[in-house]
């Protein structure tokens, strides 16, 4: 297996993909130059920012909003009532409660025929770690949007810097000039980030867009609602804990003791990763064949990766082994037998 067949088969979505094949080869070689890489140069690009961690991007939905008030207490949200500039598709910026009022207006307008609500737009995040350039997060995030969405559907940008985490908020309008509605699926979201990564790039930000297995983590499992949820608790300052977190560490426990097993999606997580697994070795092999110093030097680092990432790392196995751990440590301790007292000095005999 060759090295760009064999980092593909590493870091392929999870979701069926089309293939894309050379026309001239033989056998026919897969290209995916829709999906991350199409030569060997930027496979080993691709592959060095993985094994080297670079930032990985973050691209999600946070919302759906139906009807005009809906979508415009969405904008004041994003534009923080006034204090964050709301950049258009036209690069004008929304500042006043009229202004907001009005786009909303102008994007439910024409769902006022629909019998029920409807979606009038789509809210999405577009995220970067701590440390990042905020300006150039927008700037990405506005070349995405603008090569993506301008041609059909409207749509606004809001950068937040109030987090250690800078993030653009991206709000579309659903209903395109030609009637598609926007309802961006894992496909397209993969194609956004994928994009998001490139684009950062492009402006001098190291920047990956991989499935969580690729990188050896297993599924996060944490919805945008529960996550604001868990926020909540904590700003609260309350012990309680919602009920997702209760459910998963009570199985935890239990599996701990030995009085229930891990889902299913544990033990296929961990096979993908046997098989992500083989194909870094054989990219490693592949580097290590070519004879060059700094295909090596890549070989070297997938090696130490691997040696980092021998387990899939799902929520529910680790806090299963964390619950095993306690559980050890208190029998240990409950097995050392007490020691000996030392005698009384007045049962001592004179």
């Amino acid at each position: 297996m060759g090295l760009e067949s064999a980092l593909w088969e590493a870091t392929r979505p999870a979701f069926r993909v089309r293939y894309i094949h050379d026309p001239a080869s033989t056998p026919r070689v897969p290209l995916y130059a829709s999906y991350g890489f199409a030569t060997a140069l930027t496979a080993r690009a691709k592959l060095a920012r993985i094994v080297r961690k670079a930032s990985e991007v973050v691209v999600k939905v946070t919302g759906r909003q139906r009807g005009g008030v809906h979508v415009k207490a969405h904008l004041e949200y994003i534009g923080r009532k006034g204090e964050v500039g709301i950049e258009t598709r036209d690069g004008e910026i929304l500042t006043t409660k009229e202004e907001v009022a009005e786009r909303a207006a102008e994007w439910s307008d024409t769902l006022q025929w629909r019998s029920r609500p409807t979606v009038s737009s789509v809210s999405l995040i577009f995220s970067m770690p701590e440390g990042t350039d905020p300006d150039k997060v927008l700037g990405a995030v506005r070349a995405l949007a603008h090569s993506e969405l301008s041609d059909n559907h409207d749509y606004v940008l809001a950068l937040h810097t109030d987090t250690p985490r800078p993030h653009v908020h991206l709000t579309v309008q659903a209903e395109g000039l030609d009637r598609t509605r926007f309802n961006p699926r894992p496909i397209q979201l993969n194609r956004f980030r994928e994009r998001f990564a490139r684009e950062l790039r492009a402006r001098g930000v190291a920047a990956e867009a991989t499935p969580r297995r690729a990188r050896g983590q297993g599924i996060a499992g944490s919805s945008m609602a529960l996550v604001k949820l868990r926020a909540r608790l904590r700003t609260e300052g309350t012990r309680q804990i919602t009920q997702s977190d209760r459910r998963t560490n009570e199985q935890a426990i239990a599996v701990a003791k030995g009085q229930d097993q891990l889902p299913p999606f544990i033990a296929a997580g961990t096979f993908r990763w046997q098989e992500i697994r083989r194909a870094y070795e054989q990219t490693a092999a592949a580097l290590d064949a070519t004879g060059q110093t700094e295909d090596r030097e890549l070989a070297k680092d997938v090696r130490t990766f691997l040696d980092k990432h021998q387990g899939m790392n799902a929520t529910p196995e680790v806090f299963a082994a964390q619950y095993a751990r306690i559980i050890a440590a208190d029998q240990s301790k409950a097995a050392i037998p007490a020691p000996d007292r030392p005698p009384n000095d007045r049962g001592r005999e004179r």
